[in-house]
This record gives C-alpha cells, structure tokens and sequence, in this order.
C-alpha cells in the first residue's frame, strides 16, 4: 500500500464529506476509493470513518489521524517543492477559481487572455456562480468572495475593497427630489435587495464622519440580483446602492445619478479564499498575484487596508 496516496485519499474524501465528489475530483472510479480507504484503516487497525447511506462522519481515531495526515502531506508538498528543481516550481496543472458571477463577467473575465498568456501551463477551470460553493466538496482551489468573511474553515486573503455608490436616473430625481442628508432618506424609496439564503433586505450602509450609519429603506421592489437592481434603478423606480463598476457607464452617461457623496456606501472586502490545511501551490499563487494587480487597476476598487 502506498500510504501517501491512501493519506491523500483519506483527506480527500473527509474534505469532500462524499466518497462519489473525492472520486470525480480525483478522476478515479468511487470502488477505487472505498478499497483504499477499507486497506487503510486494515492498516492501522481501527476505523476511520462512520458511513451510514446519507452522511460521513470522522471517529475520534479518524479525526486524530487526518490533523495527522494534513501536517504530514503539507511536508511532502513542502520537501518536493524545495527539492525538484525550478521546473516544479513552474505554475502548471489544473487550477479551480470560484467567482461571483458579476464580478467574474466584468472584472475579470475580459482580462483572463492575459492569465493565459502569462501562464500557459495552467488549465484553467473558472465556475461563475452567486451560490456559496463549499471549496472543499466541490474541489475548488480557491475562490474570490465579496462581503465579510464568516467561515474559519478557509484561508482569506484579502485583495481590494469594493466601492459603491447610491444612485438614481434624473426622472426618479425629478419626481422625488434629492436627497442632502442621511435624514432624507425617509421619504425616499429604495430598490431592495435581498438575500438569497434568509430572504431578507439587506439595510444600507453608510460613512459619515468615519463611522458606519445604517439605514433601513423600504421599496416597492426587492431583487436578489445586483443587476436586476441597477436596471430598476434606470427605469426610475427608486434609489438603488450598487457597485460602481456596475454602474461607471451609467454615471458617466448621465442614465444615473449620484447621490449623497458626502456619505458613501461602506466599502466591501474583496478575499481570496484557499482552503485550510493546503500548501499554496505556485499555480495558486500565480492567480493569487495576478488578480490582485488586476483589481489594483481597476479604478472603482480600492487597494486593501490590511491583509486578513
């Protein structure tokens, strides 16, 4: 028995909490798995994990032994990395990036031939999705994120802030006025936006004088969709807070308005997420870098203030 791989085998399958996603992430046959892991726990004389048809669960010994395996397997990593000449050092292989849909579709994917061509050894796998994907059961290597960071489970780096304005078109401005002042807000109707897993409207934030003011709008529309909201918004149906990215042409164009500039929306981390337990691959690494200077030079994100 080859007891790195069945190491590696062993952690996958606890990360994926599935023995059918370890497989399909390994690209190998769910059988080949259950041998390695039934050989393994032979091997060592106890049982690793409980399996019952709908869940997997570590025994105490299981749960011991994987801390184990993943300080072992990063020494590994680290030995090999050190030793293999430059070329293993060379960003190569197959690299799984999670991105928020709108993000993904403006930010970076106009610029993802330069990836490329920077790293053309790197096969690229970019899913687009506004669902909270587990890194970890779906393989993923990293993930950008957008919002604070609530899950321990995951290393975060963060990579930018991202600004936002509140805005309006010049006919819901014309019929309702501009508002001056946080106090304003009152009489004014807002374009909600609501999130998918609690259902509920998220209130609006805002700086005045260094500290957060929240605000809670109401609005005759919610939507679960940032640019769901910003179309509501040029059709004149309220105030809308969105990402200036979003909205820069619409500024620009004079189909929305700023409003409030004295008070802008709090600013949200941008992190990039990896994994707990895993080395950071230098194919990581590469994308890590690179879309960290991507986001430097976009004019509506802000360099981050510090580093979590």
């Amino acid at each position: 028995m080859d007891k790195i791989k069945a190491m590696q085998t062993f952690v996958r399958i606890v990360e994926a909490n599935s023995f059918s996603k370890a497989a399909e992430t390994l690209n190998l046959p769910r059988a080949a798995l259950t041998a390695t892991l039934q050989k393994l726990e032979a091997y060592l004389g106890t049982q690793l994990l409980q399996r019952t048809t709908r869940r997997l669960s570590l025994t105490p010994e299981g749960a011991d032994y994987f801390r184990h395996c993943i300080d072992i397997l990063k020494a590994v990593d680290t030995a090999e990395l050190a030793f293999r000449g430059p070329d293993a050092k060379k960003p190569r292989g197959l690299l799984r990036i999670n991105l928020p849909n709108t993000v993904g579709r403006r930010l970076v994917m106009p610029h993802i031939a330069q990836f490329h061509a920077a790293w053309p050894d790197v096969q690229l796998q970019l899913s687009l999705t506004d669902r909270l994907v587990d890194l970890t059961q779906e393989g993923i290597d990293c993930a950008l994120r957008v919002g604070t960071l609530q899950d321990s489970a995951f290393i975060g780096k963060q990579v930018g802030l991202m600004r936002f304005v509140t805005c309006a078109s010049p006919a819901y401005l014309a019929k309702h006025g501009t508002p001056q002042t946080l106090a304003d807000l009152a009489t004014h109707r807002g374009i909600m936006h609501y999130s998918g897993r609690t259902g509920r409207a998220f209130d609006w934030d805002f700086l005045q004088d260094n500290e957060v003011v929240r605000v809670q709008m109401a609005g005759p529309i919610a939507v679960n969709d940032a640019d769901a909201s910003v179309d509501c918004a040029l059709q004149g149906l309220g105030l809308a807070q969105a990402a200036q990215y979003q909205v820069r042409q619409h500024l620009d164009s004079g189909a929305l308005v700023a409003v409030l500039p004295a008070c802008p929306p709090t600013p949200m981390p941008m992190s990039l997420l990896t994994p707990q337990g895993r080395l950071a691959t230098p194919k990581v690494q590469a994308f890590a870098g690179w879309i960290t200077a991507l986001l430097a030079a976009q004019p509506d994100v802000q360099l981050p203030m510090h580093k979590i």
